[in-house]
């Protein structure tokens, strides 16, 4: 398995037989990462696409500017393995809102860890994420400052396999935190 993106270019240049070696090799990928790479919606989606194996998604925004948008989580979302992630970081990624959070969690029902940490999303994406991914650990959801009181205990109540949740930089009273232990416990709040 050729572990860059760089070699995996370079080779996929080379001729038919490294080209198809190329997906080859993407298609057995468990673990993505496009920290430090310039990505946009198309080239994310490309990616994605060949890696039908795949169970670790990390689109997190880094200081070169990986560009996804909703468009690209919804082309990201029709991939064949979007069913299988369990593990999907979309941190700083400011072009994404509700519209590709919710896409992208229609079908990525078997997340267990979500990363949607300084993004622009709302309790519309919560309600799609209780109602779709019962198996989700934690989450991710730094410096989101338009989720509400109401869309946190509908998360957690929702998600009972819900271990941690971090919410620094949101915009709820403190009180919410005290109804959250209420119903959960364990749970630990970051």
């Amino acid at each position: 398995m050729i572990p860059s993106f760089a070699d995996l270019a370079r080779a996929s240049g080379a001729c038919r037989k490294w080209k198809w070696g190329v997906k080859l090799s993407l298609g057995r990928r468990e673990r993505l990462s496009f920290a430090g790479l310039k990505m946009d919606d198309d080239s994310a989606a490309r990616v994605v696409g060949l890696a039908y194996t795949l169970r670790e998604l990390d689109i997190s925004r880094s200081r070169w500017g990986c560009h996804v948008t909703d468009e690209g989580l919804y082309r990201i979302s029709l991939a064949k393995c979007a069913g299988k992630l369990t593990s999907v970081s979309l941190w700083g990624m400011t072009g994404v809102t509700d519209h590709g959070v919710v896409q992208l969690i229609a079908r990525a029902n078997a997340l267990e860890h979500l990363n949607i940490g300084g993004t622009f999303i709302t309790d519309k994406s919560l309600y799609a994420i209780a109602n779709s991914c019962p198996h989700l650990k934690s989450i991710v959801l730094w410096s989101c400052r338009h989720v509400s009181q109401n869309g946190l205990l509908f998360l957690v109540n929702r998600c009972r396999k819900l271990e941690s949740i971090n919410v620094w930089g949101t915009r709820v009273p403190i009180d919410c935190f005290v109804e959250l232990l209420n119903i959960n416990p364990g749970l630990q709040i970051k």
